[in-house]
C-alpha cells in the first residue's frame, strides 16, 4: 500500500477552559430538558489530494486518561446522558427482567486437552465466566480459573488458553478493562499454583507450546510509552520463545522482520511437535504468508513456505511433511489443500470449492471437519484425510454452531448450537458413529414455542438479492406500527448467524420485532460476497441496510417511526453513516463503539489493519472521496433533524479508540435541529466489548431498550418476576 503525506496542517494551540453548559434541545413536557456540553473548536484543516477538510474536534482524539481537558468533556456527557436514561419509562422494569431472564447457567462447549475435558461456565449473573476441569465428562467438575476472584468490579477477564502437551500447565491471558493488551501467566493444572512466569504486551496473539512442554511459542510488541499505551499504532511484532520458569527478558527471540513493521506473526506448533508454523498477516484480510520451521532439526532455520500475500491459507495440521491448509487459492468460496514441503510449489486441492461458503476447518482424529454456511445457516460435513465425504451433521433446526475442534488423536468431539428462540445446548459428536449427545441445555425462563424465526431475501439498491432473518413472537399482526430493531455488520468477511441472545428476547418478548439482514462485506457467500461490500464499494453495504429498513416498511412489520437501528465496531460505522445518509428513515439510533471518522481511522492501535477493507484516506484520491463521501463524521449537516441518537463507547476502547465516537457526538449535538436527543453513553473500566463484565452488559442493554422503547412508541409489559 503506498501511502502519501497529508500535505498541509495548521499548527494551533488548544486553550481549553473548563466545560460550560448551554441549552441546545428542549424536550417534550415529559422529559427533562436537555442541556449539552459546548465543545471547544479548533482550527484544524488537513488537505487531502488538495481537498480542505476541517477537523474541529480533533482534541478529542486525546486519551481521557491523558488529557484532563477530555475527562471533563467525558464527564460533562455522561451527566446529561445518565440523567436523560433515567428519567426514562420503562428503565428500571426492563432492568429488572432482562436480569431475571439473564440469571441461568450458561456453559461453553467442552473441549479435551490431555486426558481432562475443560468447559467454561456461568452461574447466572457472574461477572465473567469460570474455567472448569473434569477427570471424565461424567466427573464432579472442579473449579480451575475464576477471574471473578480478580477485581472487585468484574473487569478483568480471562483472555486465551494454551495447555502443554502433556497437560501438566496452562498458560492464560488476563485482560484489564476490556483492553486487547493481554498479561500471561502459566499455571500448574493439578495443584492449582501460579508460577511466576509473567509475560507482558501481548496482543493479536496467543501461545503454542513446544512438544516437550518445556515452553512455548508467542508474539508480542514492544512496551510502548504510558501515554501512547491505548492510543499508538502497533508496529514491529515478534515471536519469542518462552522456557518455562524464567523471566521474560530473557526469552529466545524467534523472528522479527524490522523491514515489514506491519506485518504480525501468529505461531503454531504442529500436534506432532516437528514443526513451528508461523502465519504471517498484515491486515484484515485472509491473506497470509507462511514461514516454518523444522523442530526435530537442532539449529534449524526459518523456511518461506508461501512468500506472497495473495491468498488465504489457514494452517490446519500435517501429516509428515504435507501440510493441510484452508484456501482461497482459485476458489472464492474456499477449499483445502495440501503442500508437501518438499515441492512446495504444488497445490493438491483434497476438498474442492463448494455451493456454500467455507466458514471454518479442523481436523480431528482421521477427519477434516468443515463449517459451511448456506444461506447464513450452519451446515457441517465429515471428510476423511483423503477429502472424501463421509456424513453431514444434523441440527435441530435454523440456527448456529460453534465448536468441532480436538486432536487427531481424538475420536470425539464437541460443539453448541443455538437459534433466536432456541438457548445454547452442547454436545458430544462421536467421531465413528455419528452419534450427538446431549451433554448441558441451557434453562432459560421463557418458553421457545411463543416466538417464530424467518428467513426472507429482499432486493437491494441495485438488485443483489440478500438475505434476512427476522424473529418475533408468533401471532405478530402486521399493521405498520411494531416497534422493530434492524441490526447489521457488513464487513471484514464476518458472517452473522442466527444465534441466541438474552437481549434480543427480552427486546421480543417486550412485543419488538428483531431484523438481522446479512449485508454485502460479510462473509456469508465468500470471497467476492466480501469484497462487495469493501473499498470504493463499501457504498453497497449501506444500501442493503437501506434497503432491508425499507423491506420491513414496506411489508407492514413497522413504519420509520418506529424502526430502530443498531450496530457495533463496524457495525457502528453502518448507523453512523446510514443515519447521516437518511434521517428520515429511522425512529432511534444506537451506534455503538464506530468507526466514525474514516479519514483518520488509520492513524490509531488497531485502525492500520482495516486498511484492507476500507482503503485509506492517504493512498489515493479515489479511496479519499469513497471514505469521504460516507464518513459518518463528514457528512452531518448542520440544520437537519435527525433521529432520537444514543452513541455508546468506552474509555479503554483501544479497538475503535473512543475519540471516534467523541467528535462524532460533538458534531451531531452541535447540527441538530429539533426536539430529538443525541447524546452519548460513555462506560469506564471497560473497552470494545471482549471481557465487559455481565454487571455493565446488562445496564447497557437496559439503557439502550429504554432509549428505544420511549424513541420507538413502546408500551412494553413485563412477566412477574418469580
Amino acid at each position: 500500500m503506498h501511502h502519501r503525506t497529508i500535505t498541509a496542517f495548521l499548527s494551533v494551540t488548544l486553550f481549553l477552559s473548563a466545560i460550560t453548559l448551554s441549552p441546545k434541545v428542549s424536550m417534550s413536557q415529559d422529559q427533562p430538558q436537555l442541556s449539552y456540553p459546548e465543545t471547544q473548536k479548533v482550527d484544524q484543516v488537513d488537505d487531502y489530494f488538495g481537498v480542505k477538510v476541517a477537523d474541529p474536534f480533533r482534541w478529542l482524539e486525546d486519551d481521557v486518561r491523558q488529557s484532563e481537558q477530555v475527562a471533563k468533556w467525558v464527564e460533562a456527557q455522561n451527566k446529561v446522558s445518565f440523567g436523560y436514561i433515567e428519567s426514562l419509562p420503562f428503565r428500571k422494569e426492563i432492568d429488572q427482567r432482562l436480569t431475571t431472564l439473564w440469571d441461568y447457567e450458561k456453559y461453553s462447549a467442552p473441549f479435551r486437552r490431555g486426558d481432562r475435558y475443560y468447559f467454561q461456565k456461568n452461574d447466572g449473573l457472574q461477572n465473567q465466566y469460570v474455567l472448569y476441569r473434569q477427570d471424565s465428562l461424567d466427573a464432579e467438575p472442579q473449579v480451575l480459573i475464576d477471574p471473578n476472584k480478580w477485581s472487585e468490579d468484574g473487569t478483568v477477564a480471562l483472555g486465551g488458553l494454551a495447555f502443554s502437551d502433556d497437560g501438566k500447565h496452562v498458560a492464560y491471558g488476563v485482560q484489564e478493562s476490556g483492553s486487547d493488551w493481554r498479561t500471561w501467566r502459566v499455571m500448574e493444572i493439578e495443584s492449582g499454583k501460579v508460577l511466576e512466569d509473567e509475560l507482558k504486551w501481548i496482543k493479536f496473539g496467543g501461545a503454542s507450546w513446544n512438544k516437550d512442554s518445556s515452553g512455548f511459542f508467542y508474539n508480542r510488541y514492544d512496551e510502548p510509552s504510558k501515554e501512547d499505551e491505548f492510543t499508538s499504532l502497533n508496529l514491529n511484532q515478534k515471536v519469542y520463545f518462552h522456557k518455562l520458569g524464567t523471566d521474560q527478558s530473557t526469552d529466545e527471540l524467534v523472528h522479527a522482520d524490522p523491514d515489514n513493521p506491519e506485518w504480525g506473526f501468529s505461531p503454531s506448533v504442529s500436534e506432532d511437535g516437528n514443526y513451528l508454523v508461523l502465519t504471517v498477516w498484515k491486515g484484515t484480510d485472509d491473506r497470509y504468508r507462511v514461514i516454518y520451521r523444522d523442530l526435530s532439526k537442532p539449529d534449524s532455520k526459518l523456511v518461506t513456505l508461501i512468500d506472497t500475500f495473495e491468498n488465504e491459507y489457514s494452517f490446519l495440521g500435517n501429516e509428515g511433511s504435507t501440510f493441510y491448509f484452508k484456501s482461497d487459492f482459485g476458489a472464492p468460496k474456499k477449499c483445502i489443500l495440501t503442500i508437501d514441503i518438499n515441492d512446495p510449489a504444488k497445490r493438491n486441492v483434497i476438498i474442492a470449492e463448494a455451493d456454500e461458503a467455507m466458514e471454518s476447518a479442523s481436523m480431528v482424529g482421521d477427519n477434516i471437519i468443515i463449517q459451511y454456511l448456506k444461506d447464513a445457516k450452519t451446515q457441517v460435513k465429515l471428510f476423511d484425510m483423503s477429502g472424501k465425504f463421509t456424513r453431514e451433521v444434523s441440527f435441530p433446526g435454523i440456527g448456529s454452531a460453534n465448536g468441532f475442534g480436538g486432536r487427531r488423536d481424538h475420536d470425539e468431539t464437541f460443539y453448541s448450537f443455538s437459534s433466536f428462540n432456541r438457548p445454547p445446548s452442547t454436545y458430544r459428536y462421536d467421531l465413528k458413529t455419528g452419534e450427538s449427545t446431549l451433554l448441558r441445555e441451557a434453562k432459560v425462563a421463557f418458553n421457545p414455542d411463543d416466538y417464530v424465526v424467518n428467513q426472507i431475501f429482499y432486493n437491494s439498491k441495485d438488485g443483489t438479492r440478500v438475505p434476512m432473518f427476522i424473529a418475533h413472537k408468533k401471532g405478530l399482526e402486521l399493521n405498520g406500527t411494531n416497534p422493530t430493531l434492524l441490526y447489521a455488520y457488513g464487513g471484514f468477511n464476518i458472517s452473522l448467524t442466527p444465534g441466541f441472545s438474552i437481549s434480543r428476547l427480552q427486546w421480543m418478548e417486550m412485543g419488538g420485532v428483531f431484523a438481522m439482514p446479512n449485508l454485502r462485506g460479510g462473509g456469508e457467500y465468500g470471497k467476492d460476497w466480501h469484497k462487495a461490500g469493501t473499498k470504493t464499494q463499501k457504498q453497497n453495504v449501506f444500501d442493503d441496510f437501506i434497503a432491508a429498513a425499507e423491506y420491513l416498511i414496506e411489508n407492514k412489520y413497522t413504519s420509520a417511526k418506529n424502526l430502530g437501528i443498531q450496530g457495533g465496531s463496524n457495525g457502528g460505522l453502518l448507523v453512523g453513516a446510514c443515519l447521516t445518509q437518511r434521517p428520515d428513515l429511522y425512529g432511534a439510533c444506537l451506534p455503538a463503539v464506530g468507526v466514525m471518522d474514516m479519514l483518520r481511522f488509520q492513524e490509531f492501535t488497531a485502525g492500520r489493519f482495516w486498511v484492507d477493507d476500507y482503503g485509506s484516506s492517504k493512498a489515493s484520491a479515489e479511496e479519499f472521496q469513497a471514505l469521504y463521501k460516507y464518513s459518518p463524521l463528514h457528512n452531518v449537516t448542520d440544520g437537519t433533524a435527525y433521529p432520537p441518537t444514543m452513541v455508546t463507547t468506552a474509555d479503554t476502547d483501544d479497538r475503535v479508540v473512543p475519540g471516534h465516537s467523541f467528535k462524532f457526538a460533538a458534531r451531531l449535538q452541535e447540527a441538530q435541529a429539533g426536539e430529538n436527543p443525541t447524546i452519548i453513553r460513555i462506560e469506564t473500566s471497560a473497552g470494545h466489548g471482549s471481557g465487559k463484565p455481565t454487571s455493565k452488559i446488562i445496564e447497557e442493554v437496559a439503557d439502550q431498550w429504554a432509549f428505544l422503547a420511549k424513541h420507538l412508541g413502546m408500551e412494553p409489559s413485563f412477566p412477574e418476576s418469580k
